[in-house]
């Protein structure tokens, strides 16, 4: 499993509940492209609409020997879920505060996958509380090793 993207505020920003695997609907030069590792998940968000899920705001770099056909850097993907899956999640969204943010997107077999994590939005102090966490643990495995 060859990871092409990861978004890394994703859980630092949110408390991801539920995750899915996704399927995505590229173009040929766009899976060269991410292939290639010039793809980007910051600042990238999913939507449900009329019964179908897209990734939005994810940037997939032009590949260079495109002559002709180029698509948009940040178009609009359709994701590739079940119909149960997107009824759940469509659930959720409805609910207050949960959002559907990408995580990692990754290459499975000869098919690029998108980890996406259903989360509510963290707070300033919960943001603060992780970061103490971390910090604590990583002091007790330095006092260990010495």
């Amino acid at each position: 499993m060859k990871v092409v993207a990861e978004n890394k505020k994703a859980r630092h920003n949110y408390f991801i509940e539920d995750t899915f695997e996704a399927g995505i609907v590229l173009e040929g030069s766009e899976v060269k492209s991410a292939r290639n590792g010039h793809m980007s998940l910051n600042e990238s968000f999913a939507t449900v609409k009329d019964g179908e899920v897209f990734l939005k705001n994810a940037y997939i770099k032009k590949y260079d020997s495109t002559s002709t056909f180029a698509p948009d850097e940040r178009r609009n993907r359709k994701l590739l879920l079940n119909r149960r899956e997107i009824e759940k999640i469509s659930k959720m969204l409805e609910a207050k505060g949960y959002t559907l943010v990408p995580i990692k997107a990754y290459f499975k077999g000869s098919h690029i996958k998108l980890e996406l994590g259903l989360g509510k939005g963290k707070k300033l102090y919960d943001k603060r509380n992780d970061q103490k966490e971390k910090t604590v643990k990583r002091e007790i495995l330095k006092s260990l090793k010495f």
